[in-house]
This record gives structure tokens, sequence and C-alpha cells, in this order.
């Protein structure tokens, strides 16, 4: 294990559908460089690459995700097809691999995802009012023999690495976090509720109450290091959605930029919340011993002291930049092709990135937080 001088690092993967290969890829180049993350954090399909990752053996992690992703891209005549006739659509370039991509969506549509959903063949709109089938178009029972195959939940139970998820109660609205500390046991159903994103999927129980998708609410975790703020912490955030973008021209690149700007879920501002809270922390640290011992007392003063504190963080955001030819679908287009794209992106932006060694380094800054982008040169 390297040691980069942090107490703790923490891996936030983001939601993102078919894009999480893009996780996969920065998974394996941080095992390579021999990081292994003692938090991890996810929403969505986030929180099942978090899941495979926390619940196996540093030697299995790899390995599993890589299965995974196999697994739900698994599908045989497509597969022999895109690798017999893509030298013929080369010449087309990015118009030909755009239609490619687009068949290969509406496969995913009306066929399902091997292992993790197939649709209902009767629409909700024909089924009995309050039936599991009027609420989704798709059945995930499947997802849950899936999750077992990959996932070793003893080994994701027993604390060697926090594992943080999220979902939302569909009664209440209420923003719910699973965890496994604190005496509560993970299981495939936080999983699943996780990643149960409406109207396509169909809530999950968990406890006796209805889940959806976490990403509903907010699909960036680093809310969550900013709330538990009391370690030196070198964060790894790997969003699949870019809140940059370029100004749509057609009415199917406005819904793509739409759907961009809504799972970013403000990462950006969230950083800059982030900074700004630290440095009120260390300023007040900082102010508190100046005072005399009589303001020292004062119960304001020792609220404001338990909030803040010396505690440095570096944050190195790994961003998904979708390729122009993926289109509206690129979060639901599970071709083989696709994957291995998406998740040689995240292993590459991943060792780029890695090679500043600034990035495992302690900031000395006076907030005490650095951000780097450095996969585009920021």
């Amino acid at each position: 294990m390297v040691r980069t001088g942090f107490d703790h690092e923490v891996l936030l993967l983001q939601g993102g559908g078919a894009l999480g290969a893009y996780q996969g890829g920065v998974y394996q180049a941080l095992a390579e460089a021999n990081i292994a993350p003692d938090w991890v954090g996810g929403i969505s399909i986030g929180a099942i690459n978090g899941a495979i990752i926390a619940g196996n053996k540093p030697a299995d992690r790899v390995g599993k995700l890589q299965g995974f992703w196999e697994h739900i891209t698994s599908n045989p005549i497509w597969d022999s097809f895109t690798t017999m006739y893509q030298p013929f659509f080369a010449p087309g370039g990015e118009n030909a691999r755009s239609f490619l991509n687009q068949v290969s969506a509406s496969i995913s549509t009306f066929a399902g995802v091997p292992g993790f959903l197939k649709p209902h063949y009767i629409s909700p709109f024909f089924m009995p009012s309050g039936s599991p089938d009027a609420t989704s178009y798709y059945d995930t029972s499947e997802f849950k023999g899936t999750l077992e195959k990959f996932i070793d939940f003893d080994v994701l139970n027993n604390g060697s690495v926090r594992y943080t998820t999220s979902a939302v109660n569909v009664r209440s609205g209420n923003y719910t976090i699973f965890e496994n500390t604190g005496g509560q046991r993970i299981g495939p159903q936080h999983v699943m509720a996780s990643g149960a994103l409406p109207p396509a999927l169909p809530a999950v129980v968990v406890d006796g109450e209805q889940y959806w998708d976490g990403g509903v609410i907010s699909n960036t975790p680093l809310e969550w290091v900013m709330n538990d703020a009391n370690k030196d912490t070198l964060v790894f955030q790997v969003d699949l959605w870019s809140a940059e973008g370029e100004f749509p021209k057609d009415m199917l690149e406005v819904m793509t930029r739409q759907k961009e700007i809504q799972y970013s879920s403000r990462t950006r501002s969230m950083t800059d919340r982030f900074k700004h809270t630290q440095m009120l922390r260390h300023a007040f640290a900082e102010l508190y011993e100046k005072l005399p011992p009589e303001l020292k007392n004062d119960p304001q003063v020792e609220m404001l002291h338990a909030a803040s504190d010396y505690n440095v963080y570096n944050i190195v955001h790994l961003i998904y930049r979708a390729k122009h030819y993926e289109g509206y679908s690129k979060d639901y287009e599970f071709s083989r092709m696709s994957m291995e794209e998406h998740w040689k992106s995240g292993y590459t932006d991943t060792v780029n990135s890695l090679a500043h060694k600034e990035v495992l380094k302690k900031p000395d800054c006076a907030e005490g937080i650095m951000t780097y982008d450095i996969a585009v040169g920021k």
C-alpha cells in the first residue's frame, strides 16, 4: 500500500448507468499504484461498483469488477456483429459509431441487460394499479443473484473498508444513508435500492420501506466526506457526468445536455462549498488558540470549537468526458465495445493524474484543501 501521508483515502463514485465502467478503470489504476481506499461511497451504479470493491479481498477486486462488467455487457450476437463489421463502419467516423451506439441502446431498451434488468412485455399502464409491474418498465429480480455472484457480503460487512450508499424513501422523500457501520449490515437490497431509478426500475424494499435511486436527490457523494471531516483525507471523486459542455444544436442535444447538468449534481459548487467551509474551520481553530481562558469556556465558543479543525484535504477529480457520438443514450448503451472504451478512459485518466505526485501530498495552503483535475490539464 502506498503511504500518501493522509490518515485515510476515500473513493467516491457517482451514478451514471453504463458509464460506470469508467469507474472500474479508475479503480484498476489505483490498485496498480497500490492505493487502497479505506472508505468507498457510491450512488446508483457507483454504489454497485463500490460494493464490489468493498465486498471483495484486495487481490480479487479488479477481477470481480471486470467480471461484473463483462457479465452485464454480454450479447454474443451483437458483439460478433460489431467485431466483424467494425472496419466497414470506421470510414464513417462519428456518424457510423453513433449509429452503432443507438442500435445497441435500442437492444438494451427492448431486450434488457443480462443479469440486470428485463422489460415488462406488457406496458405498466395496462397493469392493475398497485401491482409491482404497474410502477416500472423493467424487472430487476435477477439482479440480486448477479450481486451475490460478484460481492461477498461477509467481506463487505467485516469493517475492513467503510462502505456508504444512499437511497430515497419513496413515501417520506427523505434521503437515507446506508452504511456498514454502527451495527447495520449491508445486503443486496441496499445496493439495489441505490440504483432503483424511476420510472424505469421498480422501488426496492428495505426494512419494510420502499426506496428509489439516491441520485433522485443527489448524485454526488462528496457531501458525505464534508460532513465527516475529522481526518486528513485524500479523496478521489469519480464523476460520470461532466457539468461543462457545449451549447446544444438540436433537440436531442438539448436532452443530452439537460441530463448531463442534472446528474452532475453540482460537483463543482459542492467542492467550492467544501473549500469555503474548511477555510472557516481552519480560521476558527487558529482564533481559538488566541482566546483568553474565560472566553474558551463560553458555550457558543465551545460549539464553534467542536466544528473547527486543522485537517487537510486533497480532492482529485476524475470526470468522464463523453465522446460526441455517444449522445443521449450513453447511460443505457451497454455494448461490450463501449464498456471497454469507458474502462480504458478511467484507467488512463487515473494513471495521468497519479503521475503528478503533488496529488498524494498534504496541502500547505491556508484553507487546508486542494483540488485537482489533472486529466484535462487543470
